[in-house]
Formats: C-alpha cells, structure tokens, sequence
C-alpha cells in the first residue's frame, strides 16, 4: 500500500464523507506550487477555492501570523479589539459601506445579510417584509438557510422542509425578477459573477436594472462578493465593473488568505437594525484572523493585484482562445475568476479534468463541463503559460 493509499484508508474510517476529494493528498504549498506525500508537483490553479489569493505559505503574512499569535488570539466578542478596527478602516475604504460585521465564513456572511435584511424592513422600517430573492444555478452557502437561498436541488436533497422565506428568480431574466416582487421581498442577494454556477458573468444593463427595481419597490440590493471579492475581479469588487451601489456586500474566501473570516458590510442607515443581541459569533473577527486579513489587503493595495488580475485574466483569454480548439467555445469571467466553457459531454469533460491532474495542474470543474480557474493572484504570467500548454498539449491529443 502507498502512503497516498494509507491516507485515503484512514480517512475512510476516521472522517464522514461528506467530500469527493481530488486524487491528490497536499503535504506542502508554497506560491502557486503544492506537492503530494510522494513529493509530486502540482501547479495549483484553485488556490483553495479561490482563498489563498497571495499564494501558499506567504512569508510576509506567516510572520504578522506569527507575531500576533504570541500577543492575542482570542477573548471573544465582549471585549473591544484595536485588530477589528484596523481591518474594518481597511476594508471600508475599498467600497461606499460604512459599517462592518465579522464572522468565519461566506455562509455566516450571508446568513448576516439575510438576518439585517429582514431586521431592517421590520424594525426599521415596520414593514412584514421578510423574503430573500436569488437566482438560478446560485451558490450563497452550506447552512439550512443558506442552501434554501441558493435553491439547488442537488445541495437541498435530504435536507426538507426547505427553510421558508426565500423565492428564485431566472438568472438574467429582469422580467423574472419583477414577477419575482411582492409585498413580502425583503432583499434580492445575487452574485455579480456566479462562480460555482459556472462562471456566469451579468451585463450592465441588467445589474442597473436589478438595482433600479430594487429601489423602486424599498428592496435592499445585495451583493454576494464572497468568491468574486478582494481584486479577484480586476477591481477590489466585482460590483465595482458596473455602475451600481449596492446596500449589502458580503465576503470571505481571500480575506485571510486561509484563516477563517467572512465579513458583511452596509451602510449606517441599515446597520441600524444590528442592535446589542440581535446577531452575534463567538469566533468571528478575532485578534488573530483580523491581523492577517489587514496584512493581506495591505499587500494587495500595495502590490497593485487587482490591476494585475485583470492583466493575468486578459492574458489567460487571449492565449486559450487562440488555440482554437472545437473543445472550447468560450472562456468567461473577469479577472482571475475564469471558466473555460467545453464543448464536450459531462463525461469527456471529467475525463480532460482528471488528465489534467494526472499532468500536476490543480483546477476547478463545475456545472459538468465548465474548468473553472481562480489561482493566486501572485502566479506568474509563466506559470499559466504552463497550464495553457499542458491544456493545449491535452486537447491536441483528444482531438486525435
């Protein structure tokens, strides 16, 4: 038996099986490089599910880790954390939030949008509002709550009753949307690129009119940036691509480069429904994970990394479009959020995927037949050279 083997065994008998893992056991990381318990190298072109965005094992950010480990970790939210604040300023000078709510994931960043959402229209504005409007092929999150927003059915199979209070509206479809409007919509909550739906990018048109419709009718306009967020995009939000201002965003993923924090932001006059009591975490926003998640967006103001996603995502279309192969009809996405759209069967494409592996290149498939790319935003112009000639060198042989 190899170790890899040993690994998988023990797994099996020690953990519920709640994941379908890659063939592949990480002993190390370093950059855009992982390596295996035999020593093999993987280019790493999933960066955790797009969370560690300043590569693996960053030095700069180890040693803050480090640092603040030896000082503070955590007392628990009953106490003020100079920490919290300082990544507060941090992340509201990327957007036009004024208020921040932390907590360790993109699920909880979601389940506190949805929490102020209907706090708001019914004890700030005294309304019965209570209604969350998603989209199709939506992904917002693994709690009960969450999973009724995202509204898959694949996710929800043995989970019913689905938790009430949420309605699904066509993707891209504005006259969807409106029938979609009662008296009982609290929120919309929609993702400006859906990521695990299969990268699925929305116009400008439609995202003016989603928030125009939202103001109309005094629904607040919800951003799920918890993938798309932190220069992902090109821009420190996606959102920011259009000419939009919504009253929610939330985000996790990238924040702590692999640390575990989330984090909602709104305005001052939705903030009001938060109240001593009303919404609370016992992990969310410690000392420790805020240190890093400061450290991390000052390395990415510094270092310019939206400018240079939107660089690397230009280069990445470029060249994949230009092998002209019949098994790619299109890439999508902004950035370094890609999905490269096959042409092929669920069945090919898993079989592309698993070769790919098998070559030492770590990525994405979603939706069936969608590679879906979200590497560090530090990987080198290289590096995904590399991958488009192993991707090319694949298809070649396929097409054969």
């Amino acid at each position: 038996m190899t170790r890899f083997e040993a690994l998988k065994a023990r797994e099996e008998k020690l953990l519920c099986r709640t994941y379908g893992r890659y063939p592949v056991s990480v002993s190390r990381a370093k950059g855009s490089k992982m390596w295996d318990v035999d020593g093999k190298e993987y280019l790493d072109l999933l960066s955790g599910i797009a969370v560690t965005a300043l590569g693996h094992c960053n030095e700069e950010l180890a040693e803050v880790i480090g640092e603040q480990a030896k000082k503070l970790i955590h007392v628990s939210n009953l106490f003020y954390q100079e920490e919290q604040l300082d990544l507060a300023e941090r992340l509201l000078k990327t957007c036009h939030m004024d208020k921040v709510f932390f907590c360790n994931s993109g699920a909880e960043a979601n389940e506190a949008a949805i929490k102020i959402a209907r706090r708001y229209q019914q004890r700030v504005k005294n309304t019965e509002r209570y209604e969350i409007i998603t989209f199709s092929h939506a992904f917002h999150g693994r709690t009960l709550a969450t999973l009724a927003a995202t509204g898959q059915e694949k996710y929800l199979d043995g989970f019913s009753p689905r938790t009430d209070g949420f309605v699904q509206a066509a993707w891209h479809d504005i006259e969807a949307l409106k029938k979609a409007v009662t008296d009982k919509t609290a929120a919309v909550l929609i993702e400006i690129i859906q990521g695990e739906g299969g990268v699925n990018c929305l116009s400008p048109e439609y995202v003016e009119q989603v928030q125009e419709l939202c103001r109309k009718n005094g629904i607040l306009f919800m951003v799920d940036e918890v993938q798309a967020g932190l220069c992902r995009s090109g821009k420190w939000w996606a959102f920011q691509h259009y000419d939009v201002r919504p009253d929610v965003i939330t985000n996790a993923k990238a924040l702590a480069n692999g640390l575990p924090l989330g984090c909602m932001m709104t305005t001052d006059e939705i903030a009001k429904a938060f109240v001593p009591g009303s919404h609370a975490t016992t992990f969310g926003g410690g000392a420790l994970v805020t240190k890093a998640g400061a450290k991390v967006l000052e390395i990415m103001e510094r270092d310019k990394l939206a400018e240079r996603a939107e660089h690397l995502g230009n280069y990445l279309e470029t060249n994949i479009m230009a092998l002209k192969s019949p098994w790619i009809k299109e890439v999508r996405g902004f950035g370094l959020l890609r999905g490269i759209q096959l042409t092929c069967s669920e069945e090919s494409a898993k079989t592309l995927w698993n070769s790919l592996i098998e070559e030492g290149i770590v990525i994405n498939l979603t939706q069936g037949t969608v590679l879906r790319l979200l590497p560090a935003l530090t990987i080198s112009e290289q590096e995904l050279g590399h991958f488009i000639q192993i991707l090319d060198k694949l298809l070649k042989r396929i097409e054969k």
